[in-house]
Parts: structure tokens; sequence; C-alpha cells
């Protein structure tokens, strides 16, 4: 009988194969190098759930976890794996690199290890294998929308587990939006007891007059988030906070109405999909305020990048606010269109001063300070600008990495961003390196994938369309490009180790019609 050869995603750098297996049970001990502890606590929560194993500590254990700082071409999350009949052998230069290796041995087991309850019965074998493993992408990230529709940080501790299996490192969180405000202020308590709670949610695409009449609420504590990035950083995944300013801040409005253009007029959090043109002020006390805010984040948040959204502000109300013209004035700008530019900058200054990089979306590649990071979204070609002005660079293209377009033209599919159908193949064909140019002074840092939820009010939505998209973005930032049918086959292996997990995920092939003996489609 040959032997079980597993694939994996994402595929390794080098994969050998090798005759036998290796078995684990319950007399299998773990040979751990001082530093890679951390790494074996890590296994064992792991594996417990489905398999039960101990692997206790032992000098002459079998199974080895080695952090060998000698490695140094393996880089911060590369590492090195050997199985043989008779032991195991996991070693790398830094602790990151162990847990990226943890999380293929994971998938080298039966989908049965990956269960949250026991499987007993189950042979716990490791084919034998040699692997090499050097990621392509520093940055191999996923964001999720939290302020249209809030999810408990139960949700956020299982994805940052799903993030960990697949090799990917940065969970991007964001955290407000017009539509509701999750992250505590304590200087700002009304953020989350007025921002954080809408009357209603839109049904429809922005412009859509259908309301489904159902109050949403949510926030997090600050101990939530301080304890979900200790979980994250044991998995070796980076929580990134975004917190929206000037624009997507209808939430903040609502609850402080003096941060506005019009301090006297009071807001609803906003309960439409789309872009709100109601704004921060540029007035002193709203970069206070803002700056208040940020230095809380930075508090709970050690990640070197925080996100503070910068685009899709509307000019709108800055055209007729008598303080918005003063500011004009008063800093030499040419008008309310260079007043977002000013402000990203001293919100950016403050980031800066404390050891932080600002990060924003960019909507043209050109029109952010040139110390921020900046995720290019709209065009493949703002990022080659990007790029050429010195910015380290996130490529996030919506027709390739915004999973809230549909992912199958299937009448069955659920609700999702009107747009054209961004498919499986889509995602991994992707190649989100722009043509190299010597002349670039920028750096592309990564990818990353979005969700946005106004489409996806329950952990189900979520799941459906996340999946397996998600796994074939992590296979092209991990490994790079390879032919689709290979890629798609392993994809579809993958599909048991969802299963296991409890994933019910979305399609892994185009919706085909089938004539019905009408002449009409049929599903």
């Amino acid at each position: 009988m040959p032997a079980f050869r597993p694939t994996l995603v994402p595929a390794p750098t080098h994969l050998s194969h090798r005759l036998g297996h290796f078995t684990l049970d319950s007399a299998t001990t773990l040979r751990v190098t001082p530093g890679a502890e951390p790494a074996a606590a890590l296994l064992r929560t792991l594996l417990a759930p489905a398999t039960a194993l101990p692997l206790h500590p032992a000098p002459d254990g079998p199974f080895v976890l080695a952090l060998d700082p000698g490695l140094s071409g393996l880089g911060a999350e590369g590492y090195g794996l050997t199985v043989s009949p008779d032991a195991v052998l996991l070693r790398a230069a830094h602790l990151t690199g162990l847990l990226r290796g943890l999380q293929t041995i994971r998938q080298l087991l039966p989908a049965a290890a990956l269960a949250d309850r026991p499987r007993p019965g189950v042979p716990w074998r490791l084919p034998c294998v040699e692997i090499t493993d050097v990621p392509r992408q520093a940055w191999r990230g996923f964001m999720l929308d939290v302020a249209r529709h809030f999810q408990p940080v139960s949700f956020l501790r299982r994805y940052v587990d799903l993030l960990a299996l697949h090799k990917l490192n940065v969970l991007h969180l964001h955290l407000t939006d017009d539509q509701g405000w999750r992250l505590p202020v304590a200087d700002y308590p009304l953020l989350t007891e007025v921002g954080g709670r809408r009357a209603q949610s839109m049904v429809g695409p922005a412009g859509s007059h259908a309301f489904d009449g159902i109050p949403h609420a949510g926030a997090y504590t600050d101990r939530e988030l301080r304890d979900l990035v200790a979980y994250a950083t044991a998995r070796g995944v980076t929580i990134v906070p975004e917190v929206e300013m000037p624009g997507h801040t209808r939430a903040a409005l609502a609850a402080y109405p003096a941060l506005g253009n019009d301090p006297g007029r009071r807001l609803d959090v906003w309960t439409r999909w789309g872009v709100c043109d109601t704004v921060l002020g540029v007035h002193e006390p709203v970069l206070d305020f803002c700056r208040t805010v940020l230095d809380t984040v930075l508090d709970i948040f050690p990640s070197r990048h925080v996100h503070v959204g910068g685009d899709e502000c509307p000019t709108t109300e800055w055209a007729t606010s008598l303080a918005a013209r003063d500011r004009i004035r008063a800093e030499g700008l040419s008008g309310p269109g260079e007043l977002r530019g000013w402000f990203l900058g001293r919100i950016g200054a403050h980031l800066l001063e404390r050891g932080r990089i600002p990060t924003a979306w960019a909507e043209t590649g050109e029109s952010l300070p040139s110390t921020f990071t900046v995720m290019t979204w709209r065009d493949p070609e703002h990022t080659r600008i990007a790029l050429k002005r010195g910015h380290t660079v996130v490529s996030s293209h919506h027709r390739a990495a915004y999973f809230d377009y549909a992912q199958s033209a299937s009448p069955a599919e659920p609700p999702a961003q009107p747009g054209a159908v961004v498919d499986l193949r889509t995602v991994h064909d992707h190649d989100h390196d722009p043509p190299g140019d010597p002349t670039s002074g920028g750096e592309l840092l990564g990818v990353q994938a979005q969700l946005w939820t106004e489409f996806a009010p329950t952990a189900g939505h979520v799941d459906y369309l996340v999946f397996p998209r998600l796994a074939a973005l992590a296979d092209r930032a991990w490994h790079g490009a390879s032919p689709w049918p290979p890629a798609r086959a392993r994809l579809v292996a993958h599909g048991d180790r969802l299963a296991a997990l409890g994933v019910r995920h979305g399609p892994f092939d185009p919706y085909v019609p089938v004539p019905d003996r009408l002449g009409e489609e049929s599903t």
C-alpha cells in the first residue's frame, strides 16, 4: 500500500517524501531546547483536544523542538522539519519559525487531529518527510470588520487559530466606523455606550431603503483585547488595530457631537452602508481626542503598525465649516481637499513619536504622507505608484482580496457586495507584485485579504465568505505562484481540515448553470 501523503496549504518551499511514518502515542515525549518551550506548550495545547496526547518532556525524547540561531538562512519565520520512522526534528532560528512548523505538523497528521473533541481510535501518524520552508511575503494578513457587525472575542480567537493554521501572521481588526465603535476608551465612555449601538441595519446594498429593524450592539473590554493580543502572540499572529479618521467616524460623532463640523447637531449611529459625509472637524480639541484614542490603542496593542483608516473622507462639511476655513488659512493650504493629508500628517507624527508606524488605506497611492505604510486597494497601479514614492506597501487589491464580493455566480449565493465575482482561482492567481522598478524607493511588505461585514452579520456568513478563499491567498502569499490544477487539488483536499474545524466554507469551483429540459437554467 502506498504511503499516505497529505497535501499542505500553504505549500512548503521544498518538500521531499520518504518511506514510512512516525507514530505519536501516549509514550511519545518531547526534547525541547532552551527557548523552544513556548512552542512545546502550544503543540500540547493544539493537539490535546482531539488526541489526548500528554507529550511529556524528556531529555532523550524522539520528538525534538530546537532553536538554532545558526540557521539564519531561514529568517524569522522559516523552519526545517525532518520526520523519520524513529524521530521528528523541527528546527528554526527563531521561535516564530517553530510556531510555523507546528502548523505543518498539524496538517501532516490526519484531519481529525484538528477537532475540538476526542477522536479515539485514530492512529496519529506523521508521514516521513524532509521540509525546508521560508515565506515569500513578510506580511500575510486578514482584515476583519467588526464595526459593521460585531463578533465576540471568542470568535476572534477562533480566527487567530485559523490564521495560524494557514501561516498567516496578521489579524487586522477594523474596530470603528460610521456604523459602530467597538474600542473602549476610558476618557470617552460614550464611544462604546452610544457609538457601540445602532437602531437597525440596512439589508441591501448602499443606497437601498430596506432595513431589518433589529438593533445591533457590541464592544470589547480592555481585558478582552489584551488577552486576545496575548493569545495571538502565542500563535505567532500580530493584531493590528484600526481606528478610522478623519472620515468613517459617524459613530464617534453620535457619541460626542462637539468633535464634528456642526457641534450643535445631534446624530445617530449610521444605519446605512456606503460612505457617510459626516466627518471629524479639524479644530484642536479633535486632534486631542484622536491622540487620546490612539494612546489607548498603543497601550493595548503592541504592534508596530497602527492603522488610522484615512480614506473615503468627503470634504463637503469642511467646505462650509468656518473652523475648517480658519485651519486652511492658518496652515497655508489650498483648500478643503488638502485637509485630509494635513490631518493624517498630524496624526502620523503622533504615532511616529511613540515608535509606531502609521498605516492607512491608499485610494491613489500618492496622497498620504511619506512616513505612512499604505494599503493599496483600488488598482494594482496604485501599488506601483506608492512604491515609487518610497512607501512601504501592503497590497490589498479589491478585485482579488476583498471577500465581501460573491465567490460564485450561483443564484444560491448569499447576499454579497455588488460587483464582479471574486472566485477561488482569481484569489490564487492574482500577482500582488508590480513589475520591478529599479528606481523604486519603497518596499512591498506583503499582501492582505479583507472582509467588510455589511453582508456578513453572523459567524456562519463570515466563514462562508472567507473560506476557502483565505486558504488560497495564504498559499500564494507564503509559497508564491504555482499552476492552478495542483493548487486547486491541494485546496480541495484541505477541505477535510476545514470540515474538522467546523468551517462551513464556500465553493471550490465556479458555478456552471445546468440547462433543464425547458431550456432554463437550474441549480
